[in-house]
C-alpha cells in the first residue's frame, strides 16, 4: 500500500518504484513512500494563489479558531492515530508525546492568538515611536502575511507533534503549508493529514502533503515564501545553502539534533531528591522514544567524586528498562523506527568506543526483548558509555548516536562543567540539577549563550516540571551553533516569524487609518452621544470624549486615604511632604485614576457590560490640593470576540487610550482601559 501525498487538491500515490517502508517491530513492509510524477510549480502555485488567498482573507482570530475546531476533530480520533502510530515502535507513551502533544500545541496556539492578537488581518506590533518634536511625524510597526507558502521539511521521529507545532502558527499567520515528513513514519503523518482534509476546516490549498522526495521544489520557491526544517544539522547545511535559497534570501529556519547536556550540580549528595531527580530524568531521555529526541540527552557531566555513585545509579536503573513490542504488558522502550537507524546507532555507538568506555548496552545482538524478534525490529538496547577525560578527545561532544544512547564524563568545579557544556558547540536544551540557587546561577550564565532552552530542576519544581526533553508552545525551541541557530515556537514568536515586519512613517491620522489602532495626536471625532452608550458596531477608533473638570481638595484626599488606609506620607505630613521630591501635599495616584473614571463613566445601563482590565498605566506629574483634572477617552482599539455557545449576546472588547491633564494641560496620568461592549448581534 502507498502512503499518498495530497497536493493541488487530490491525493496522489506517486507513479515510480518508491522506498519499502518497514514496521519496526515486525519488519513487514507497512507502505510504499513515493513521490514520482508531482509538478512541484503547481504544488506551490496551488498553494499560493488559492490557500494563501483564502486564508490572508479570513481574520486571525478565525484563523484561530480553525485550529480550534480541527484540534477537536483530531483528539476524537485519536485512537485511530495511537494504532498506526504504534508500528513505528512507538509506546503508548511516545504515542502520547506525538499525538497529544501535538494537538495540545495546537489548541495552544489557537488561544495564544486570540489572546494576544487583534481580530484582524494583520498585527500591530508595540507601540508607537515619536519621530518629530510636534508629533506630526510618527512610526509605527506592522506584520502581514506574505503571499507565499511555508515549506516544513520535518524528522521521522516526531511525524504528528513535528507538523502540528510548525503549521499552527504558519496558518495563524496567513501562510499555506507544504509539509515533507520524514519517509520513515510518513504514513502516520499521512494518516493525520487525511483526517485533516476530511474535517474540511481549512481552506483548500492551505494544507498540502508530499511523501517522499521533494524533487525540485526548493526551485520553485521565491522571496516571500520560508522553509523550515527539522533534522540532522548535516542535512540542514546542505538545504540552507541551495542556490535558490540563497539567491533569493529565503528564510529559513533549522532547528538540528544536538549534543545536548545534563549537569549534576557540585554540591548534590547521594541522599538528597536532586540525585534521584538526575538519575530519573537521565533514564527517562534515553529511553522516551527509544531515544530518537532532538532534545535527548546525550552528554552527562557530573563531578569527579559522584562518578561512581552516578554510574551505578543509571546501570540499575537502565537495566531494569524492559524493551519490546511497545503493544507488550510491561514493555517500556520500543524500537527504533527502523533497520537502517539501528544500523547508524550502531556504528556511532562503535566511534564512540574508540575513545570512551562501555559501561551498559551497546550490542543489539545480545539484546532480550519482549514478545517479539531482537533481529527483525530495529531493537537497540538502552546503552550508557563513560569518557574519563573529556576535555582530551572531541568524540563525545561531535558524535551523535540518534538512540538511546548517552555518556558519561567527569568535571572537577563549576568552570570545568560550563566549559564541557559549551563543547557541544551549541545545543538545543541543556539540564542543571542542583538545589544551590548560586550553583545554578553561576552554570546558567556560563552555559546559556549556547542553550535554546535550559532546565533548572530541584525539588521545588519537580512535580510539575514538563522535563529536559519538551518543548513547550510558550518558550522557543532552538539553538546556536550545531543546534542550527534556529527559533521554533515560543508563543506569538513563531507567528511573527511567517509575516513581514514593516516600519510606517507617516502622520499619526494617517497611521491610524492603516493600523486601525489610535496614536496620540491623530484626528479624533466626537458625538452628542456618550461612547458608553454605542454598541460595539458604533464605535470608531478615535472617537473621543473630554469629560467636565474637577477640582482636587484637602478632603478628597483624606477620604480616600481612610477609605484605602493608604497614609503615605505625601498625602497626609505637611512638612515630610514639603520637604519630598513633590514639595507638597499630593493626591493618591490610585484616587487620581478613580476620579477619572467618575468622570467618563457613564452610570446608566448601556451596552458596555464590564470593565476588563486596565494597562500601561504612568503617573506623570503630581496632583496637589487645588489642582483642577480632566480626562479625554478615545477609541484605541477594538477586538471582536468570537461568541461562545455558553454566552447570551455577542460582545467585542474596546481599548481606551484615557488621559488625564491638570490645568495647566499637563498629563498627570496616562492608560489604556478595556471594556467588554455589547455588539447588537451576528
Amino acid at each position: 500500500m502507498k502512503t499518498q501525498s495530497y497536493v493541488y487538491g487530490e491525493w496522489f500515490a506517486g507513479t515510480g518504484q518508491g522506498i519499502d517502508v518497514k514496521h519496526a517491530v515486525t519488519g513487514e513492509t507497512v507502505s510504499i513512500v513515493d513521490s514520482t510524477g508531482i509538478d512541484f510549480g503547481q504544488v506551490v502555485e496551488h498553494g499560493r494563489n488559492l490557500g494563501g488567498k483564502a486564508l490572508r482573507a479570513m481574520t486571525i482570530h478565525e484563523r484561530a479558531n480553525a485550529l480550534k475546531e480541527l484540534g477537536k476533530v483530531l483528539m476524537s480520533r485519536k485512537k485511530e492515530l495511537y494504532e498506526v502510530s504504534s508500528r513505528t515502535g512507538a509506546t503508548k507513551t511516545d504515542s502520547w508525546i506525538d499525538i497529544e502533544g501535538g494537538i495540545g500545541t495546537m489548541f495552544s496556539y489557537s488561544s495564544i492568538a486570540r489572546r494576544e492578537f487583534a481580530n484582524e488581518t494583520f498585527i500591530v506590533e508595540g507601540a508607537p515611536e515619536r519621530l518629530s518634536a510636534e508629533g506630526t511625524f510618527v512610526g509605527q510597526h506592522i506584520l502581514t502575511a506574505k503571499p507565499g507558502v511555508s515549506l516544513h521539511i520535518n524528522a521521522f521521529n516526531f511525524p504528528c507533534w513535528g507538523m502540528l507545532e510548525k503549521i499552527a502558527p504558519s496558518l495563524i499567520a496567513g501562510m499555506p503549508v507544504i509539509v515533507k515528513p520524514g519517509t520513515a513514519s510518513a504514513y502516520l503523518t499521512e494518516a493525520m493529514v487525511q483526517m485533516i482534509i476530511e474535517s474540511g476546516l481549512l481552506p483548500e490549498g492551505s494544507l498540502q502533503l508530499i511523501c517522499g522526495s521533494t524533487g525540485d521544489l526548493l526551485d520553485q520557491l521565491n522571496e516571500q515564501d520560508v522553509v523550515t526544517f527539522t533534522g540532522s544539522a548535516s542535512t540542514g547545511q546542505m538545504l540552507k545553502s541551495h542556490p535558490n535559497i540563497v539567491a533569493n534570501s529565503i528564510p529559513f529556519n533549522m532547528e538540528a539534533d544536538s549534543l545536548n547536556c545534563s549537569i549534576l550540580g557540585e554540591n548534590v549528595q547521594k541522599d538528597d531528591p536532586e540525585f534521584s531527580l538526575f538519575i530519573k530524568e537521565i533514564c527517562k531521555e534515553m529511553t522516551v522514544k527509544a531515544g530518537q529526541k532532538c532534545t535527548a540527552i546525550r552528554r552527562i557531566f557530573v563531578p569527579r567524586n559522584k562518578v561512581d555513585d552516578v554510574a551505578e545509579a543509571l546501570k540499575k536503573r537502565l537495566s531494569q528498562t524492559t524493551v519490546g513490542d511497545p503493544s507488550a504488558e510491561g514493555v517500556r522502550m520500543g524500537p527504533l523506527v527502523g533497520i537502517s537507524q539501528r544500523e547508524d546507532v550502531q556504528n556511532k555507538v562503535a566511534q564512540l568506543q574508540e575513545h570512551c568506555d562501555l559501561l551498559l548496552g551497546g550490542n543489539s545482538s545480545d539484546l532480550k526483548v519482549t514478545a517479539a524478534d531482537a533481529e527483525v525490529g530495529a531493537f537497540y538496547p538502552p546503552t550508557l558509555l563513560y569518557c574519563d577525560k573529556p576535555f582530551e578527545t572531541d568524540a563525545p561532544h561531535s558524535i551523535e548516536a540518534f538512540g538511546p544512547v548517552s555518556t558519561l564524563m567527569p568535571y572537577n568545579n563549576i568552570d570545568e562543567a560550563i566549559e564541557l557544556a559549551q563543547l557541544g558547540k551549541g545545543s538545543l536544551a541543556g539540564s542543571i540539577v542542583t538545589y544551590d540557587n548560586n550553583e545554578a546561577r553561576k552554570l546558567v550564565m556560563g552555559a546559556a549563550a549556547y542553550h535554546g532552552r535550559m532546565l533548572i530542576l530541584n525539588r521545588d519544581c519537580a512535580k510539575e516540571s514538563t522535563g529536559h526533553g519538551s518543548p513547550l508552545a510558550a518558550l522557543v525551541h532552538g539553538g546556536p551553533g550545531r543546534a542550527g541557530g534556529g527559533e521554533e515556537l515560543g508563543g506569538s514568536r513563531a507567528i511573527k516569524h511567517y509575516m513581514q515586519r514593516t516600519a510606517l512613517q507617516g502622520s499619526p491620522t494617517t497611521l491610524m487609518a492603516i493600523s486601525r489602532e489610535y496614536i496620540a495626536g491623530a484626528d479624533t471625532v466626537s458625538t452628542d452621544l456618550h461612547p458608553f452608550k454605542k454598541y460595539f458596531e458604533d464605535l470608531q477608533v478615535g472617537e473621543s470624549l473630554l469629560t467636565h473638570r474637577r477640582t482636587v481638595t484637602e478632603a478628597d484626599i483624606v477620604n480616600f486615604g481612610c477609605l484605602s488606609g493608604d497614609h503615605f506620607y505625601a498625602h497626609f505630613d505637611e512638612q515630610a511632604a514639603k520637604d519630598s521630591l513633590f514639595g507638597k501635599r499630593v493626591a493618591h495616584g490610585y484616587f487620581v485614576i478613580s476620579a477619572a473614571a467618575g468622570m467618563f463613566v457613564e452610570p446608566a445601563p448601556g451596552p458596555v457590560l464590564a470593565n476588563y482590565g486596565l494597562e500601561n498605566l504612568r503617573f506623570i506629574e503630581p496632583v496637589g490640593i487645588g489642582d483642577t483634572i480632566q480626562v479625554k477617552i478615545t477609541v484605541k482599539k477594538k477586538i471582536k470576540k468570537t461568541r461562545r455557545p455558553d454566552e447570551d449576546r455577542s460582545t467585542g472588547v474596546v481599548v481606551w487610550d484615557v488621559e488625564v491633564i491638570n490645568q495647566n494641560q499637563e498629563m498627570v496620568a496616562l492608560y489604556d482601559i478595556m471594556t467588554l461592549v455589547e455588539r447588537r448581534g451576528e
